[in-house]
């Protein structure tokens, strides 16, 4: 797996959560690294929550065949682009809505417990986050636009 991050501090994180490798996008040529970690393949998977900044290395580091999974746009939306640049590689994109895997309440729970359950194992593990008084939600808000690392909790 490799793991793309922002900065020193968000690349120990990656690495403590079982990243071989990790390439800081910012600084790094991040279409060579994923070449060259390859072998020349390219990944068969990205996923990318950036959007605007990242969207067309993570395409161009995508193998053929590959998958482009955007779920977020951090860095602001994708602009239109021309479909037929997924040719060259038979490339596919996706973009999913959370709420869309959630849509009944069956299924909200069988995914909750899924997850609870690969807490308990182990095989996912939970970061306890930094908690802010609701009252401060607006430098909690501050903390997400500055890429705070780990997750930010509102405290009623």
């Amino acid at each position: 797996m490799i793991g793309t991050v922002g900065s020193e501090e968000k690349a120990a994180i990656a690495r403590s959560h079982g990243c071989a490798h990790v390439i800081l996008y910012r600084s790094e040529d991040l279409v060579g690294r994923v070449m060259e970690i390859s072998g020349g393949h390219g990944a068969d998977v990205v996923y990318d929550a950036i959007g605007r900044d990242t969207f067309d290395r993570s395409l161009a580091s995508l193998a053929v065949r590959g998958h482009l999974v955007n779920y977020g746009q951090a860095s602001g939306p994708i602009p239109p682009f021309e479909i037929s640049r997924l040719a060259p590689k038979s490339a596919t994109i996706s973009r999913p809505g959370y709420a869309h895997y959630i849509a009944d309440r069956s299924a909200l729970i069988a995914l909750a417990d899924d997850l609870w359950q690969r807490i308990a194992a182990g095989s996912l593990r939970a970061e306890p986050g930094t908690p802010y008084p609701l009252a401060d939600a607006a430098e909690a808000h501050r903390a997400l636009e500055a890429r705070a690392a780990g997750p930010i909790i509102l405290v009623p």
